[in-house]
């Protein structure tokens, strides 16, 4: 269906067409920075040690500002978040706490309740909860415990410690609404949940990115005291972002501090000025305010509130940032702002999917707003970061050759969309890339220019090689990038009739040369069958597939070639797009279509020697080890990595090769003179009038593979494919020289260290990869049609389509996040009593994985990212 233009459109074309500046502000605000690669300035590289949460409310950040329920501009100039104190906490709440990766038993773990409810694409209109416990925070007891626990036991979260069992806590709403892109309405809504009345301390605080300590600027920004206003505020003078007039309702007190080192507490070196970062934290905590009424003037201010509220009762707090100097900032305007931005944001969500079912309905506009929430500033100059700042730190000679350190041509200075801000605050490329196949549904301009970053010189190294995530910018993503673009295509083409041929040609010239960047780089053999290492997909090996292969051999990788020939598939289709209106393309699509050919022929191949990596009499495809005397050993696990070779697959119709006669010739040439030389042609079916499908696995062996994908005792479960099937609970064994590895399944958290063992793939359900197999199946399914039915689930007796199978796939991962007949959501499995209350009931959570019997929500908490990926099936299912 077309969008609607509704007034949330009209901002966002507004925007695009540089009119009015839309995404001046948003969410962009870091929920963690301590802990990250870009502040490690260490000689060992030990991004957690180095600098704790413990740290962060006392020292200046380099690369970055993080904060609560945040908000800043596009350059992370000035930001503002939410600070909080129940009166117990020993520390004031200015961040969201979670483990490291060494503390917990599967890796670092935010311990925190929040949810995101409401986001629109120009940030209009934002709305998020947090869950303030009414008593001592457990910060210790959360360490402890999951330092206690090894990694076959489950992570001790914050329900498990009974906080919420009497609705002892606070939910605090934080709104934001626009009156102009450059006049921000804030409102924080506090309710006591509990019988009884709690106190409460509430510092909404703004606060300066220091620049002035590591660099010279034109002048020191300040905020200072506004005493000419009839509303009370401060005046925000910065050289970068010019004026602002920050408004907010009469205070217990106005505090001012520095946003500069405590040394003192950190180092033991005395202090300029007791004005530090942390000022605030000692202010509120200890009652002592005679030394905050001397400052009048900082570069962090909090207007401070000391509440007793009632049982039931909620509170309010209204701000309001400004370039214009108001004088009643909180008059009717005021409220009407923001009725009317809530119900354009309904509005706008209505247009994009005329959605019957409410449940859905509010479960794709949750999985919206937590991927627009996810959006984050993110700056890291490897450059200067190896250098690091002669006015603040030198880094150690040993950083010179370490992490990163042939990174040197990558400036990132933009705005990413984040696997998860606290516990992924960095871009992973193939995940960006899944990201914006769901924003292009309610932003393609913004879908469009985010992955076109990552193919500019300053990210893509000078041989074509994408930087993959901070820890690692040289490691192995898969190859998403293609793919993504004709989804992000084909999104905006149906949704407003718009073909943009121009971002097809942009992003296809400049993953050319990541194409052959692959194909020079991991294709050792030079035999069209892959390596890649890692690939994302963490534990997914018997052993570490980017840290060296056992016994000096070669690891043939299913995953790795069936990535490169969907990279294939999709950089042919792009060029046949392009090649309709631009004849001069057409040469390029025959180039891949060769490049497919040839793959697919190399996976195919029997065990003629050590070619091919099928195994005929298991119906599946293996990873291989190819030794240097020329032996070789197949690695016998039925996982996604043999299962990625379905996903390569593309129909081509009649009338489309008919419009592209050099193209129809070449294809025409190849079934004349190869698919004669190939045991198992990938040519399939195909004759000079008819359509054209092209698949890395033929019609039989799709069919023999199939058998396993749709058999509950393998792969299918109630909601989504697992990662790796049912057969390995019984424990797969190889010895590779002398040395025994093994995998079994594992549905839930990894018991496996390898990469930080904090995802798993070794069993759960993994979003993304089922939606590329969804994707997969249509275009099976328009090719065969009818032609092609098969039993579904194995063994049922009921022989479908792929339609209907297809169909049924993208329901039972709906299934994740909907109530089930009991009034439970399956993600929710280990506290569905809390969520059976009528203040927890609504919210959804999109984690990074799921179980893989039950479902239970795993991971990450908030990886909203490529979770949000549901919200595209959503729009199919409906």
């Amino acid at each position: 269906m077309a969008k609607k233009n509704t007034e949330e459109q009209k901002r966002l074309d507004s925007h695009y067409k540089e009119e009015e500046d839309w995404l001046h502000w948003g969410p962009y605000l870091s929920e963690r920075q301590w802990g990250t690669v870009r502040e490690d300035y260490s000689s060992n590289g030990d991004a957690w040690g180095y600098f704790p949460h413990d740290h962060a409310r006392s020292r200046m950040y380099r690369w970055g500002e993080d904060g609560l329920a945040g908000f800043t501009d596009r350059y992370c100039n000035v930001c503002f978040g939410l600070a909080l104190w129940n009166g117990k906490d020993n520390i004031l709440k200015e961040r969201l706490f979670g483990l490291t990766g060494p503390e917990g038993n599967h890796g670092e773990d935010v311990k925190e309740l929040y949810y995101y409810l409401e986001n629109t694409p120009t940030h209009s209109y934002m709305k998020h909860l947090y869950k303030y416990p009414q008593n001592a925070f457990p910060y210790d007891e959360m360490v402890a415990k999951n330092r206690s626990r090894d990694r076959k036991q489950q992570e001790y979260e914050l329900l498990d410690t009974g906080l919420f069992d009497k609705n002892e806590y606070f939910d605090v709403v934080t709104e934001y609404a626009k009156a102009s892109p450059e006049d921000i309405c804030i409102r924080i809504s506090v309710t006591n949940r509990n019988s009884k009345a709690a106190e409460l301390h509430v510092l909404p605080t703004l606060w300066i990115r220091n620049f002035w300590s590591i660099r010279d600027m034109p002048f020191k920004p300040q905020i200072t005291q506004n005493t000419k206003s009839q509303t009370p505020s401060v005046h925000i003078n910065h050289p970068y972002t010019g004026e602002y007039n920050f408004y907010f309702e009469s205070p217990d007190h106005q505090l001012f501090t520095e946003n500069e080192t405590n040394d003192q507490r950190l180092y033991g070196q005395p202090n300029d000025h007791p004005y530090k970062k942390d000022f605030f934290h000692d202010t509120v905590i200890q009652g002592k305010y005679k030394l905050a009424r001397k400052k009048k003037e900082g570069t962090k201010f909090a207007p401070h509130y000391q509440r007793n509220v009632a049982a039931g009762e909620t509170v309010v707090f209204k701000l309001r940032l400004s370039k214009e100097a108001l004088d009643a900032a909180f008059n009717e305007d005021f409220d009407t702002t923001f009725a009317a931005r809530y119900q354009e944001c309904l509005n706008f969500y209505e247009g994009i999917n005329e959605i019957k079912d409410p449940e859905a309905k509010a479960i794709q506009r949750q999985a919206f707003a937590g991927l627009l929430w996810t959006k984050q500033y993110y700056n890291y100059e490897v450059e200067q970061w190896l250098k690091g700042d002669p006015k603040v730190s030198t880094p150690p000679q040993s950083r010179r050759q370490g992490r990163n350190h042939n990174w040197k041509t990558l400036r990132n200075h933009d705005i990413h969309l984040m696997p998860d801000k606290w516990e992924y605050p960095w871009y992973a490329a193939w995940d960006s890339a899944f990201h914006c196949i769901t924003m292009a549904y309610i932003d393609h301009e913004f879908a469009k220019k985010q992955l076109l970053l990552f193919t500019k010189e300053w990210y893509m190294a000078p041989n074509g090689q994408i930087p993959a995530y901070e820890w690692n910018f040289s490691d192995v993503n898969p190859p998403t990038q293609a793919f993504a673009a004709l989804q992000i295509y084909k999104i905006e083409r149906d949704s407003t009739g718009y073909e943009d041929i121009d971002f097809l040609k942009r992003i296809f010239n400049k993953l050319s040369l990541n194409f052959t960047w692959w194909v020079n780089q991991e294709d050792k053999r030079q035999n069209n069958v892959f390596q890649g290492g890692f690939l994302g997909l963490d534990n997914i090996g018997v052993f570490d597939r980017s840290s060296g292969i056992p016994g000096n051999a070669t690891l043939e990788q299913v995953d790795g070639t069936s990535w490169m020939a969907l990279y294939c598939l999709n950089m042919l289709e792009i060029a046949i797009k392009i090649a309709l209106v631009d004849p001069s393309y057409e040469e390029m699509a025959t180039k891949f279509f060769g490049h497919f050919i040839f793959i697919a022929e190399a996976l195919n191949k029997l065990n003629e020697k050590y070619e091919g990596t099928w195994d005929e009499q298991e119906g599946f495809f293996y990873d291989k080890l190819v030794f240097e005397n020329g032996t070789f050993q197949p690695i016998k696990v039925r996982s996604i990595v043999g299962l990625m070779s379905l996903v390569a697959v593309l129909h081509i119709s009649k009338s489309t090769l008919d419009r592209l006669p050099n193209f129809k010739y070449s294809v025409n040439w190849f079934r004349k003179y190869r698919k004669e030389n190939l045991k198992y042609p990938v040519i399939q079916e195909y004759s000079e009038d008819s359509d054209l499908l092209l698949a890395l696995v033929p019609k039989e062996r799709v069919k023999i593979m199939l058998n396993a994908v749709f058999d509950e005792k393998e792969f299918l479960s109630k909601h989504g494919l697992r990662s790796l099937s049912k057969v390995h609970e019984k424990t797969y064994t190889i010895d590779i020289n002398g040395t025994n590895y093994e995998i079994k399944y594992e549905p839930a958290e990894s018991e496996s260290s390898m990469f930080g063992g904090n995802s798993n793939w070794r069993g759960p359900v993994w979003i993304p990869f089922n939606y590329l197999f969804i994707t997969a199946i249509k275009e099976f399914r328009d090719y065969y049609g009818k032609n092609l039915e098969v039993e579904y689930p194995k063994g049922s007796g009921t022989i479908l389509g792929l339609n209907a199978i297809r169909n049924d796939l993208m329901k039972r991962l709906l299934s994740l996040f909907q109530e089930d007949e009991n009034g439970n959501r399956p993600v929710n499995e280990n506290h569905e009593k809390i969520y059976k209350d009528p203040n927890f009931k609504d919210l959804v959570l999109f984690y990074e994985y799921f179980h893989g019997d039950t479902g239970r929500g795993l991971g990450a908490s908030h990886q909203t990212g490529w979770t949000a990926l549901i919200a595209n099936m959503i729009h199919e299912i409906y």
